[in-house]
């Protein structure tokens, strides 16, 4: 059942009452622990989950175990699209990026709810674009940008998806959902600290100066943030 107490998930908040009103007595609130997988790559999926307060990383793992980040989803989003998209399963995984808590509901009440077409039917898709762009331009960023830009562009990311400027992460793990060196990201973390943009210590950051950290990331971030704004406003005209 939903909490007043847990801050919202964007997409349940602009659904229609009537649609809403349907899904609210299947969805569970649940606890997502730092590192827990959410799904597991070629696996089928019994849930998808909409976030509150937590972050899930989408990775690709190679064979070799290495791996790297392609999209992280928060309040903005769920997790799960290969559920309504009719491919069932993905050759990424999910894992929790940052703890917190999340609204779980059963596939298959999503996807009748999804073969219904109309509102949520159109909402959901257009999240799907919006994580698509999300995906394109992780692979543009990777390619083309450096470490430290990199690092902006998902502090800035994961920020945007919190109710907090403190993200708990180790440089260790940054550096796997960035698929860098480790070194790479002390490097560029110790010069946004010295910068006074952000604040690191015992795995958790904080974005102390916001101001200067976006004029410091790519165009990326933008392109990201604009397309999630332009598809998903406060208030969704279905």
């Amino acid at each position: 059942m939903l909490s007043s107490a847990c801050p919202p998930n964007k997409l349940l908040s602009v659904l229609p009452p009537d649609i809403y009103k349907r899904l609210r007595p299947n969805l569970e609130l649940v606890a997502l622990k730092l590192g827990a997988s959410v799904y597991e790559a070629g696996r089928k999926q019994a849930y998808v989950y909409f976030p509150t307060d937590s972050i899930v990383s989408l990775l690709y793992v190679m064979k070799d175990g290495a791996s790297a980040e392609i999209a992280i989803v928060g309040n903005e989003g769920l997790v799960g699209i290969s559920l309504f998209m009719g491919g069932e399963t993905t050759p990424s995984r999910a894992v929790v990026q940052s703890g917190g808590r999340a609204y779980r509901l059963r596939a298959q009440l999503l996807k009748a709810e999804f073969e219904f077409g109309g509102a949520l039917q159109h909402l959901l898709l257009r999240y799907t674009q919006a994580l698509i762009t999300q995906m394109a331009q992780t692979a543009v960023c990777n390619r083309h940008h450096s470490i430290e830009q990199q690092l902006c562009r998902w502090l800035l990311l994961s920020a945007d998806r919190l109710p907090t400027n403190v993200i708990s992460m180790t440089q260790d793990l940054i550096a796997n959902m960035l698929g860098v060196r480790r070194e790479g990201v002390t490097a560029s973390a110790g010069k946004l600290q010295d910068a006074g943009i952000i604040h690191y210590s015992r795995g958790r950051i904080t974005i102390i100066d916001r101001p200067k950290l976006e004029a410091r990331v790519c165009e990326c971030y933008a392109v990201v943030k604009n397309e999630f704004d332009r598809l998903l406003p406060e208030k969704v005209d279905l």
